[in-house]
């Protein structure tokens, strides 16, 4: 299993439940390495990118809307097999299917405020982190001490 990068935001409803260090905690304590964050609040152009695989369906602009309601905190995730393991972490997309143990199984109650978004493939996670981050605002890498407890 190769090292990747995800795309993680904690929605304007994580961030305004005061969630924000408890997501964060949930991915380090995977072992994963935060390589990327900021916290923002997404123009509506910006949403319409980011969603723009769901552009002309009826959700569409709910979802648009409610990105751009309030702060959200974008942020690259890296590890081996991240993208996996960060939509392990976050659970499933509905929070009364997601496993207990999970971000959304947790946290969430409703479909529409489920705290955090995910990138489910290589492919989006590529298209996502464009989208949020240049890479010099990622960090370059950088050898923690506790990597050689995490993954062989």
């Amino acid at each position: 299993m190769s090292v990747e990068r995800t795309f993680v935001a904690i929605k304007p409803d994580g961030v305004e439940r005061g969630l924000i260090g408890k997501v964060i905690d949930r991915f380090e304590s995977r072992g994963l390495k935060l390589v990327g964050m900021k916290l923002m609040k997404l123009s509506s152009a910006k949403a319409e990118e980011h969603y723009g695989e769901h552009k002309g369906k009826p959700f569409f602009d709910g979802l648009v809307g409610f990105i751009t309601s309030g702060p959200i905190v974008a942020m690259v995730w890296e590890g081996k097999g991240a993208i996996a393991l960060a939509r392990n972490v976050i659970g499933a997309t509905n929070p009364a299917s997601a496993n207990p143990g999970s971000i959304r199984g947790d946290l969430a109650v409703d479909i529409g405020r489920n705290v955090v978004h995910g990138s489910d493939g290589p492919d989006s996670a590529k298209r996502e982190i464009s989208i949020f981050f240049s890479e010099a605002e990622l960090s370059p890498e950088w050898p923690r001490s506790v990597d050689k407890w995490v993954a062989e």
